[in-house]
């Protein structure tokens, strides 16, 4: 795509065909996402939706368009792992696929596993297609790669930077070989490596028909147009934002190794339609692994403005008005070799939760409390003895949102960066040597306030054969999350872990790894409520009488 003036695009593009090519963006997006859903071999993905894919351009890897199926947490990372992979590799050609999983090559961690393709169009480089999958494990010192005790990189797994997995559309076998012997369960992972390059395949397929139909110079034109009315509605909503500088905090529980919090501090300044964000207050970088990478600190400011302006289009446009500073020497912009584990799943979101707490006074009609804010990553890997297979189950869990200007928070939500959905217990027992004893709402555990938060989720699994070993990386364990305008505090996490006669609480309170397990063992967890909005004398009487008729334990 050559520069093309948004004000020429948009007087040679009529309203019509702009929203249908819009919509066609987006539709080849999420028609790689259901192939890459549908194809995967492992349940995080086929059943928990933890994967992504777009489009990209050509000259910067900025944002074209991303599928609404996707995660969005991945709506600024997959943007700087494809300009890593531009300035990195000069020497692709059609039909080669890159396999990148780096964090300092615009990653998260190492579980995320992109694949970034050239797309060629009539012989000539047109676009990158990108797409991540979340793989339950890519080896390191623990089973699902959440290691909360990484001291170094090299600690969590292995580490690709971009790699040719795929040379004029024929795979590369060394390149596999490479990664199935150092990853566990390598039957599953060839599954999902081969649902990444088929979703890639159907991108292909699907933009070549869009431009066959509408024409090169048509698209490009649409293109120009849909970013720069992106980046002129987000700055129409930040317009209506008073002037003025909000600071707010939002803490970690810990870094998994020194057992004290994490700030993550900003100052957010806002200028007519410029904001600028500065985290220079925030911690420096830490032990444990609970830093964040450049990429992923710039995409959870993304998602939380995608938060609070729900109805902005996806596509890099939108992000222009949004300056990120100070993160240099903090922890929000890790630099080799610091460990980097839980940055996309968790840290993001006190980064997005700390975003939402400094606008909350400014713009109370477009914030919420603070929601449960952790994926609640839990990983348990061992042998089961009747199918005679090593496994390993990542699952992850909701928890509620906050109270909001217009009513109570969503109970069982997901995390703030994400689409994804639990995994059916079913499925997982399907799969696993475990039993879900108990899988309900948390009660009592929503922050009070005018509009109350939404209700954490209790479940409880038993280990039925066979030795395990469980990890565990979350967050709210040690305060719960905040409310707002004078709302309350939602319940915090908690882990509890049986085995035998002996109950543990993980030192870390929300973070733990290497707990054996054998049959008859069991783990508990609590994830947190939503904290509240407003003060809770305000809320209406019969709201309450509601509560309490529906046993919700306030």
């Amino acid at each position: 795509m050559d520069q093309i003036s948004p004000a020429t695009a948009g007087a040679t593009i009529d309203p019509v065909t702009l929203t249908v090519i819009e919509k066609g963006l987006q539709q080849v997006c999420s028609e790689m996402d259901l192939v890459h859903e549908k194809t995967s071999f492992s349940p995080v993905i086929s059943e928990g939706f933890d994967r992504s894919n777009g489009i990209y351009s050509r000259e910067d890897g900025r944002m074209i368009a991303q599928g609404a199926l996707g995660l969005p947490i991945f709506l600024g990372v997959m943007q700087e792992t494809t300009r890593s992979v531009i300035a990195d590799r000069k020497d692709l050609v059609d039909g080669d696929v890159v396999l990148v999983n780096d964090p300092y090559f615009g990653g998260t961690h190492l579980m995320d596993v992109k694949m970034v393709r050239p797309f060629y169009y009539r012989g000539k480089l047109w676009c990158y297609l990108t797409n991540t999958g979340h793989w339950p494990d890519t080896g390191g010192m623990v089973p699902g790669g959440f290691n909360s005790t990484a001291t170094e990189i090299y600690q969590e797994g292995l580490r690709l930077p971009p790699v040719r997995l795929v040379r004029e559309g024929v795979m590369d076998d060394d390149i596999i070989r490479i990664v199935l012997a150092n990853v566990r369960v390598s039957e599953e992972r060839i599954g999902d490596i081969k649902a990444q390059i088929a979703a890639l395949a159907t991108g292909v397929k699907r933009l070549t028909a869009l431009l066959d139909r509408y024409g090169q110079e048509t698209v490009e034109a649409a293109m120009a147009e849909l970013e720069a009315r992106g980046e002129r509605l987000m700055r129409a909503h930040l317009e209506a934002i008073p002037d003025g500088t909000y600071s707010a905090s939002a803490f970690m529980d810990s870094d998994g190794v020194v057992d004290a919090p994490v700030e993550v501090a900003l100052d957010l300044t806002v200028a007519g339609s410029d904001v600028t964000l500065d985290f220079s207050r925030s911690s420096p970088p830490c032990d444990g692994p609970m830093n964040s990478v450049w990429a992923s600190t710039l995409s959870a400011v993304y998602v939380a403005f995608k938060h609070i302006f729900p109805d902005l289009p996806m596509n890099a446009g939108c992000f222009r008005p949004l300056k990120v500073v100070g993160a240099d020497g903090t922890f929000l912009k890790a630099q080799h070799p610091r460990p980097v584990a839980g940055c996309a799943a968790e840290t993001s979101q006190r980064i997005v939760e700390s975003v939402c707490l400094a606008l909350s006074t400014a713009i109370p009609d477009k914030l919420f409390a603070a929601g449960a804010g952790s994926s609640g990553n839990l990983s348990l890997g061992g042998y089961d003895p009747v199918k005679g297979e090593n496994y390993i189950m990542y699952t992850f869990s909701g928890g509620g949102y906050g109270g909001w200007w217009a009513g109570d928070g969503l109970t069982n939500g997901c995390s703030s960066i994400g689409i994804s959905k639990n995994q059916p217990v079913e499925v997982l027992e399907q799969r696993y040597p475990l039993l879900f004893e108990r899988y309900a709402l948390r009660e009592g555990s929503a922050g009070a306030g005018r509009y109350r938060g939404g209700f954490g989720v209790d479940y409880r699994f038993r280990l039925l054969r066979g030795q395990g070993k469980a990890s565990f990386l979350m967050e709210h364990g040690r305060v719960g999350p905040p409310g707002i305008l004078g709302g309350e505090t939602g319940l915090p996490n908690e882990i509890r872990i049986g085995r035998g006669e002996a109950v543990t609480i993980p030192e870390h309170l929300s973070k733990g790894e290497g707990y054996v397990l054998t049959t008859g063992d069991w783990i508990e967890v609590k994830t947190p409520g939503g904290g509240g909005y407003g003060d809770k004398a305000a809320r209406d009487r019969a709201a309450i009488e509601a509560d309490a008729a529906k046993g919700y334990g306030l």
